[in-house]
């Protein structure tokens, strides 16, 4: 391919395919898939599981309580300032050049930020403990404060980590938190400039543009970041004429690369990580996905795009369809909805 070839929506569809390891299963530890994906977006604590048996071979949902439990994978705020599982390595190169968007996304609140980080590191330094627990001890502090918003303002600026327990996905609803330092044993990286980070998404969402980075990462002016980067890059255009950027020797499958259906769950970074998602989900389907109330619900793929939606009700798989499906896909919709019931019920 020569440097500004147009790419159409199936070739991007199948580049991000074959990133996000959804084109095959792939023989890959998960601490390793995490931080292959860049991360996962990890609301709720089930999705990040479903998200991987989509992905690994033979996966099992021990083996990411394994890597949760030795500390190679960490639940906590990243990006969007939205809670992520990434591996351990991951979350100490890049937590520092986050820091931005979670500064921002608190920067309305009106109280003593010094005054509240230094209480918040001194509580969460005894040992876990949860943010309810957290803004009661505010309210004793600063009786005429606002302890939600002080709790905010220390969720956003402290490298936090979330406690695992031995529930079935790995995490209570309610999860104890504490300092990064007193569950890794070191802090996190003083490097805040985000060019390494800029990489590694082209390396897991690319080709993309620089708007779709700064979607995924909630990072603003990020323009000067990938200009500065330009030598490493490859350049090409989309269909609309927009400039995507992407690592020389990234996959990049043929268009007619043939892909299987596949569950994604709730959140999965496959549909949160560009500004310009066509190449996951036709616009005509975008606003039965993306509502309002910000929940992004579970869906699956046909031919590579989101042809509807998926939950499990009781111990039944019911598929909410987009489009008409063929015997063939239906049968293929059975098959893998049969094994991925399985896992969840197990």
């Amino acid at each position: 391919m020569k440097s500004g070839e147009t790419l159409t929506v199936r070739a991007l569809n199948r580049a991000t395919l074959a990133r996000q390891m959804l084109l095959e299963r792939v023989k890959i530890k998960p601490a390793a898939a995490i931080e292959r994906l860049l991360g996962m977006q990890a609301q709720l604590p089930r999705p990040p599981f479903i998200g991987l048996w989509s992905r690994i071979e033979n996966f099992k949902r021990e083996d990411l309580r394994k890597a949760i439990d030795k500390r190679e994978v960490v639940r906590a705020t990243m990006m969007r300032g939205t809670i992520h599982l990434m591996s351990r390595r991951d979350y100490l190169a890049f937590r520092a050049p986050l820091q931005p968007i979670l500064t921002r996304a608190s920067a309305r609140s009106k109280f003593d930020l010094d005054a509240a980080l230094a209480a918040g590191r001194a509580f969460f330094g005894e040992g876990p403990r949860n943010f309810d627990d957290l803004r009661r001890h505010l309210l004793q502090l600063h009786p005429k404060g606002d302890e939600r918003a002080m709790g905010y303002g220390i969720r956003m600026h402290l490298p936090l980590i979330q406690v695992p327990t031995d529930t079935p996905w790995g995490y209570p609803g309610q999860a104890d938190f504490t300092l990064v330092e007193s569950w890794l044993g070191e802090s996190i990286a003083g490097d805040a400039k985000p060019n390494a980070l800029a990489l590694r998404y082209f390396a897991a969402f690319g080709p993309a543009s620089v708007a779709d980075l700064q979607s995924w990462s909630g990072l603003g002016a990020m323009k000067a970041v990938v200009d500065e980067l330009r030598p490493k890059l490859r350049v090409f255009r989309d269909e609309k004429g927009r400039e995507l950027f992407d690592l020389p020797k990234a996959p990049r499958p043929d268009e007619d690369t043939p892909a299987p259906v596949r569950f994604i769950p709730e959140y999965d970074s496959l549909l949160l990580a560009y500004s310009e998602r066509a190449r996951i989900i036709a616009d005509e389907h975008r606003r039965k996905i993306f509502t309002p109330n910000l929940v992004v619900p579970a869906t699956f793929l046909v031919d590579g795009f989101v042809a509807g939606m998926w939950k499990i009700d009781g111990k039944k798989l019911k598929l909410d369809p987009f489009v008409k499906l063929s015997k063939k896909v239906k049968e293929e919709l059975d098959r893998e909805g049969e094994e991925l019931l399985r896992f969840v019920t197990a």
